[in-house]
């Protein structure tokens, strides 16, 4: 066995190494007592004050030093690790320590200049502050993504039904209640809900949004709630803050929230109740204040009926619900809102404004529009891709409408065989949702394709989920 270490030597050994390589490094060393009265100064010091062949053990450090912190540290008893001190037109970069006993009684403090110039600490300062302006940087692109992006402005239209949607929705945004937002795929839920934000008095906070139909059922635990360091293979060993997390005082949007399966709705109406969420592979129980904003194109009360969807989730819920109306309820709101797109459209491509006929406002106004505002936007869009005309009429419609649509607003001519596919594949997978009762993954199973690709298609055409009458839900 070798032979015990003598801390208390080597305690005193390794102090006394470290003050002397300190000596030879520094600009300069100075002790006081604890009554601040210089009791040691070494030559280098004395040079760089100016004072070499004066006397100045006995003094008061301010007599000396004017701008010295050493009374502060023996006063606190404290370090002073780091401070840049003025001394004339100079200024030191210093470092100042307290100096005790072996019983811890403080005898006296000790300063060494690091530096004699503050422009030596320039390259660490730089990247300091660099640091600092990258992290500012991160946290203010991080704040807006996480800001509202719509407003109720944005919510077009003059139409009794839209004035009564955005009234609800401005008094909802008074309040802290959960929202409900029912409606048709492409009525706006996701505009109304920023809006929502926007107005409360949680709009200077995060606006997180979950797309519940688009993440993989394996991954929404996570998602929503995060992950402890490690939780899983291939989990990330810092961890994750789930969505609750991310929205702590602000508001989470759930959208599609009727395809949330069974045994997360259970563990989401335990965070609605509790107010607390458990990271997955932690123990760890975290208070969340998030207020929830939940949006579906499903009938959530059918869904109850056959044990689809938690009641006791349902009623959570459904405290404020708001429905917003499909664009063929409001036709008299399609001028307005086809003006708008095309304005939009102009902008984002720099071909300049466009406009509508009364042939082309009489067409838009017949369809029944399944996609609605969305649906509406695509169809715009593809036409302006499609004529550099400057004024938009039916027949430049007619290779985009359906073909049946077209005819009965009075256009003639063959369609072309790109909108009869369009048409054929649109009645296709509406047929499929219907079949799946409007569960997606079951309607892609039936028309051979995968979930992902559903969604595509189902951006593409503009229709959503599909309800037992065979209309868009």
């Amino acid at each position: 066995m070798g032979k015990l270490v003598d801390s208390k030597n080597l305690r005193q050994q390794a102090v006394q190494t470290l003050f002397d390589h300190l000596g030879t490094l520094c600009e300069g060393a100075v002790v006081v007592d604890e009554h601040a009265r210089i009791a040691w100064m070494d030559d280098k010091y004395q040079q760089l004050l100016g004072i070499v062949g004066q006397e100045v053990v006995g003094r008061s450090v301010e007599d000396v030093i004017p701008n010295s912190l050493m009374r502060q540290v023996l006063s606190t008893g404290k370090p002073i690790l780091l401070d840049i001190m003025p001394f004339g037109d100079r200024y030191f970069v210093v470092t100042r320590v307290p100096l005790r006993d072996e019983s811890g009684q403080l005898l006296g403090a000790i300063g060494f200049v690091l530096y004699d110039r503050a422009e030596y600490l320039k390259p660490l300062v730089s990247k300091f502050t660099a640091l600092q302006e990258e992290l500012s940087n991160a946290r203010r692109e991080l704040a807006g993504a996480r800001r509202a992006k719509y407003t109720f402005s944005q919510f077009l239209g003059t139409s009794e039904l839209v004035r009564d949607v955005k009234r609800l929705a401005r008094s909802a945004a008074q309040m802290d209640s959960t929202v409900l937002l029912l409606g048709e795929t492409g009525t706006g839920k996701e505009l109304l809900a920023h809006a929502i934000h926007a107005a409360s008095v949680r709009a200077g906070k995060p606006m997180v949004t979950v797309n519940v139909a688009a993440v993989p059922e394996s991954l929404l635990e996570a998602e929503f709630f995060g992950t402890a360091p490690g939780a899983y293979t291939g989990a990330d060993r810092k961890g994750r803050d789930g969505k609750f997390k991310l929205a702590d005082g602000g508001t989470l949007f759930l959208d599609e929230i009727g395809d949330m399966p069974l045994g997360l709705q259970s563990k989401l109406l335990r965070v609605l109740q509790e107010r607390e969420i458990e990271p997955l592979g932690s123990n760890k129980l975290i208070q969340v204040d998030v207020r929830i904003i939940a949006a579906t194109s499903r009938d959530l009360a059918a869904l109850v009926r056959t044990n689809q969807f938690r009641a006791d989730l349902y009623y959570r819920l459904n405290v404020v619900p708001i429905t917003l109306p499909p664009l063929r309820d409001r036709v008299e709101d399609m001028e307005s809102i086809a003006e708008s797109i095309l304005e939009r459209l102009g902008m984002k491509s720099g071909v300049g404004q466009r406009e509508l006929d009364a042939s082309a406002v009489q067409a838009l106004s017949g369809y029944d529009w399944p996609g609605n505002v969305r649906e509406l936007s695509n169809v715009l869009e593809r036409l302006l891709a499609m004529t550099d005309a400057p004024v938009l009429t039916a027949d430049h419609l007619r290779p985009i409408l359906p073909v049946d649509h077209l005819e009965m607003a009075g256009g003639e001519g063959d369609a072309s065989l790109a909108a009869a596919m369009a048409q054929a594949e649109r009645k296709a997978v509406i047929f499929a949702l219907a079949q799946a009762g409007g569960v997606k993954a079951q309607a892609a199973k039936l028309l051979g394709i995968s979930r992902a690709s559903l969604y595509e298609r189902l951006n593409a055409l503009g229709i959503g989920a599909v309800g037992e009458r065979g209309k868009t839900a």
